[in-house]
């Protein structure tokens, strides 16, 4: 039992850190601060730019933080 509370003590905290460093680079490209990233934005970053279109869901030309998300660069 304690090594299971263990293991689900270690995922738990790797889940937050991987969002926490998520939401670091989220902040890191949304270099104007208007809670999104536009894509002269995500230029800096080739594979961002070219998973820009498939991230923006809702098309509206930006992503927000939740689709930033699913950005797997």
């Amino acid at each position: 039992m304690k090594n299971l509370l263990a293991a689900l003590s270690i995922t738990g905290m790797t889940l937050v850190s991987a969002s926490a460093m998520a939401m670091d680079d989220f902040e890191k490209y949304d270099t104007d601060g208007s809670g999104t990233i536009s894509m002269a934005e995500a230029q800096v970053n080739p594979k961002l730019a070219e998973q820009f279109k498939t991230l923006d869901v809702d098309g509206n030309g930006e992503l927000s933080e939740s689709e930033y998300e699913h950005f797997e660069g």
